[in-house]
């Protein structure tokens, strides 16, 4: 039954879908071993962890963690839209518990958001250059807290304490410096 929903959702014309994207039949094939399902799908899965955490090596280590999770129950006799659908499972629940650990909340809205396709290659959108510029313009303690939390992947309250300051004192610390950051990007800081 999953079998059939996940094709006909698939051959649907894309107008149906509302999506706007275009929706194209996948082959029943299998792949012949691990290594060609890591081959086709590693892409993609960095790709996706690497949009939603925006580092390098979280995103790293959150595929690691997406092929680790579905090596064991996840069966290599699978087609390669059961393989893909299996992962994107994986990639939606390991999302959850990242984002659960680093923020107390689990964000699992994700199906949308993953290609059916490794991209071509990445490219440069100059967002690091920008985050940099930025970061730069801000006063110590406000580019301090913002360095603790989302480059080191600190909590608050670790970050408060290596700020030597209260846990509500570092909250409004970061929301400070968001709204500044958000200020001096929207003004085209270089």
């Amino acid at each position: 039954m999953v079998r059939r929903v996940e094709s006909e959702r698939r051959t649907r014309p894309a107008a149906s879908s509302g999506s706007g994207r275009e929706l194209r039949l996948v082959s029943g094939d299998s792949y012949p071993g691990w290594e060609a399902v890591y081959r086709d799908n590693a892409a993609w899965v960095y790709a996706l962890m690497f949009g939603k955490v925006g580092n390098r090596p979280d995103a790293e280590d959150l595929t690691a963690e997406v092929f680790t999770a579905a090596l064991k129950p996840l069966r290599i006799t699978a087609s390669v839209p059961e393989v893909r659908a299996y992962l994107r499972a994986t990639a939606r629940t390991v999302l959850a518990a990242h984002w659960k650990a680093r923020m107390g909340r689990e964000i699992t809205a994700i199906e949308d958001d993953i290609p059916d396709d490794p991209p071509e290659e990445f490219h440069d959108s100059g967002a690091q250059a920008r985050a940099k510029a930025v970061l730069a313009e801000l006063p110590d303690r406000y580019r301090r807290i913002l360095e603790l939390r989302f480059l080191q992947g600190l909590s608050v309250r670790e970050s408060a304490q290596s700020l030597g300051v209260t846990v509500a004192n570092a909250k409004v610390l970061q929301h400070r410096a968001l709204q500044m950051a958000s200020q001096l990007n929207k003004r085209g800081v270089r």
